[in-house]
């Protein structure tokens, strides 16, 4: 008998399995116009810290797509809420809510894993062949546990799907653009380099692409991706509680 997080977990990849082709076309769709409207139009002749411009953008694009595809996992379950009463039925089960909350955070980082792996064979298809090492794996793995975990706090708290698609125009979209994905962050002034630094994808953009080009990455960057992957994770936790109450 499956119990626990395995539960909520197998659930999740349940509907996932079935969805998967639709899923892939999905995923694949936004790099791919990057790739072709950035990267191929102009990637061989801009230069963006010594590597062709389609070079610098697949972390982003890694960085920027594993922070959607993984806060994607509020949408699933706002459904299940709003239209299927599935967390009710979460409520009667013996699942406890830190269960609940594990499931849901891991569902989203695979769909965040599974949308990485579409733009690397994207980005082979395109001729780049950067360092996925351990390094770059631990970023992209801490940058999805962030926002997985910040998706199941806040689809808790939203009363309908227009508050999450609010959420997604004025927290999400902008930090895909600001966060260092398309443009390096040192370009900028530096009163809005210190403003950038306070968003994970910032950190995150920077810890991928330092490590896919096999450079070094800053520790510190690690450090605070998974100190506020922490927080928004028990703070998916507590507001688990108060849906509940």
């Amino acid at each position: 008998m499956i119990r626990g997080w395995h539960a909520v977990y197998y659930r999740e990849m349940l509907i996932m399995k079935r969805r998967l082709s639709r899923m892939i076309a999905s995923m694949s769709v936004s790099p791919l116009l990057y790739l072709i409207a950035f990267g191929y139009a102009m990637g061989g002749h801009v230069q963006v810290e010594g590597r062709t411009y389609t070079e610098f953008l697949i972390p982003g694009l890694v960085a920027m797509s594993s922070m959607t595809q993984a806060f994607g996992i509020a949408s699933e379950i706002n459904i299940a809420r709003f239209y299927w009463h599935i967390f009710e039925e979460f409520q009667a089960a013996p699942i406890s809510n830190m269960a609940y909350v594990t499931g849901e955070v891991l569902a989203g980082m695979t769909r965040a894993i599974l949308s990485v792996c579409i733009i690397l064979v994207l980005g082979a298809l395109f001729g780049v062949f950067l360092s996925y090492n351990p390094l770059f794996w631990a970023a992209v793995l801490l940058n999805s546990f962030v926002f997985a975990s910040l998706a199941v706090a806040l689809a808790m708290l939203v009363k309908s799907h227009a508050d999450q698609a609010m959420i997604n125009s004025f927290v999400i979209i902008p930090m895909a653009f600001l966060g260092g994905t398309f443009f390096p962050v040192e370009r900028l002034p530096e009163w809005v380099q210190k403003l950038l630094s306070l968003l994970p994808l910032t950190h995150a953009a920077k810890s991928i692409r330092a490590a896919a080009f096999g450079h070094p990455p800053a520790m510190a960057s690690y450090g605070i991706l998974l100190g506020l992957g922490a927080v928004f994770f028990f703070a998916a936790f507590w507001c688990v509680n108060k849906a509940r109450d």
